[in-house]
């Protein structure tokens, strides 16, 4: 019944896209596209000849129906633009949302494109040896109004440049593939901000916004203008099984950062990074305090980060709508500035609490433990000095760091303590020069158990001769009970 029911409803679509026209041009003659019933693994072609290979991938939904980016006209020469094959494949495949979903699948070459647009229940699929090129022309990329929780463009007053994948108001988007590449080509555009030349703030890689169910996973991105991932003002989101790379003289290309997001996973990624390997945000000074909008139920697990001058994990410095409920475990650092970092100042307002983080291996480090709050960039001068950041119950535990620098710089806010901080079962071992001050601690307050070197006084050690654990919570956070689904589509032979 459940083969029959998906048979009228192809037959039903493929009489309405006649209806109003079809597929019209002579591209769109050539299109194949293959209606997929997935529960069965049995694959029926709707028009044409072409035959294909079938491929199996793992996302949070399958598709109903696929078709090749080289269908619509596309080159993968690495020289051709192919911003209007891309901009065509997704409007035509998205026709299908309310018909089980579309898929583009990206072949071998190399894929040069402007930024375009994604859509609802659509999968973009990478073959092993597939690479985007972003285009290095400004003229590629629309310039779109700052996020209003931060007021303005991050690199400059006033707009951005839209990312290379773009979304918003969206459901159900998996960007995923066979490990292929997605290269951001940053190196022009790192220059024109060193330079001063830029009227508006860099593009990303990936940003969604406004949207629900998103998966980013088995891909490799390099090079990006600024940051890589950006979901923002989202739900319900799995990134996984992701390389990111990119120089660690560069500044701004961070890896991922989950920006007001509610319900996210993050695991087995491996980032190196010119700044922060994942930065958790949401928003900025007066306008994130107005938008209101927490990052909170973010889950981050089996990470390995490489960032010489920046931290394996940042908490701010934008985290006026607040940040909460931060959980991350068996996390690798390899010669990074600090493994976990708090970043905030006076007029930021809003709040970071709970946050549990266990399970770290650092090695060659110049901080283990930092927070900041003094972390003085603001949006304008019109924030508010009177919004102090509320920062609480942060838990670090069964942790070890060899080739350290500096165990910690912890420094709050005069008459704005950071409260509740516990550290528990971590051994530091010190590299041939430390600094002569090893803990450094101003206005916080909170305790230890089994932690060595021994501590500031203003952390001091509860129960000695004993390890007492900070307090973990138990249940887990809904995006973990996430599973994803065995798919199958099919593949062009060319």
């Amino acid at each position: 019944m459940r083969s029959l029911l998906y048979t009228v409803g192809s037959l039903l679509l493929l009489l309405l896209l006649s209806h109003d026209g079809g597929f019209t041009g002579a591209a769109d003659a050539e299109h194949s596209f293959i209606a997929t019933d997935f529960n069965t693994h049995h694959h029926r072609r709707n028009h044409g000849h072409r035959r294909g290979e079938e491929f199996e991938y793992s996302a949070l939904s399958c598709r109903g129906y696929s078709a090749s980016l080289d269908e619509f006209g596309a080159v993968g020469d690495g020289v051709t633009s192919n911003t209007a094959a891309f901009r065509d494949a997704v409007s035509q495949l998205s026709r299908f949302a309310d018909y089980g979903g579309s898929l583009l699948f990206v072949p071998a070459g190399r894929w040069l494109t402007g930024s375009f647009n994604l859509t609802s229940h659509f999968t973009l699929f990478l073959h092993r040896d597939a690479v985007i090129l972003a285009s290095q022309e400004e003229s590629d990329y629309e310039v779109i109004e700052p996020l209003p929780s931060y007021g303005r463009g991050r690199d400059t007053d006033g707009g951005r440049f839209i990312s290379l994948l773009f979304g918003s108001n969206l459901t159900d988007v998996v960007i995923t593939g066979e490990n292929g590449t997605i290269d951001g080509q940053g190196e022009p555009w790192w220059g024109k901000f060193k330079r001063g030349e830029l009227k508006y703030t860099r593009p990303y890689l990936i940003e969604i916004m406004h949207s629900d169910g998103i998966q980013i996973s088995n891909l490799t991105f390099l090079n990006s203008p600024s940051w890589h991932i950006h979901p923002v003002y989202s739900s319900n989101i799995v990134i996984q099984s992701l390389t990111i790379l990119a120089p660690v003289t560069v500044p701004n290309t961070d890896g991922i950062n989950p920006d007001s997001c509610t319900n996210t996973r993050i695991e087995d990624c491996y980032i190196v990074s010119g700044d922060d390997c994942i930065a958790v945000k949401s928003g900025w000074d007066q306008y994130g305090i107005n938008y209101g909008m927490p990052t909170k139920q973010l889950l981050i697990r089996r990470l390995t980060c490489i960032s010489p001058d920046s931290a394996v994990i940042a908490l701010g410095s934008e985290m006026s709508g607040g940040i909460e409920d931060v959980r991350a475990e068996d996390i690798v650092a390899i010669n990074s500035e600090s493994g976990i970092r708090i970043k905030t100042a006076i007029g930021r307002g809003g709040y970071v609490k709970d946050v549990y983080v266990r399970g770290m291996t650092m090695q060659t480090m110049k901080y283990v433990f930092w927070m900041t709050g003094s972390y003085g960039s603001h949006p304008d001068e019109h924030y508010d000095p009177n919004a102090l950041p509320v920062i609480q119950n942060i838990n670090y535990q069964d942790m070890v760091a060899e080739n350290v620098t500096m165990p910690a710089q912890l420094a709050g806010i005069t008459g704005d303590q950071f409260t509740g901080i516990c550290i528990s079962n971590v051994t530091i071992t010190l590299s041939k020069k430390p600094k002569k001050v090893l803990w450094n601690c101003t206005d916080v307050s909170g305790y230890t158990s089994g932690v060595t070197p021994e501590p500031c006084q203003l952390l001091p050690e509860k129960q000695p001769g004993s390890i007492v654990p900070c307090n973990f919570p138990e249940s887990p956070i809904d995006i973990d009970e996430v599973k994803l689904q065995r798919c199958y589509s099919r593949r062009r032979l060319m």
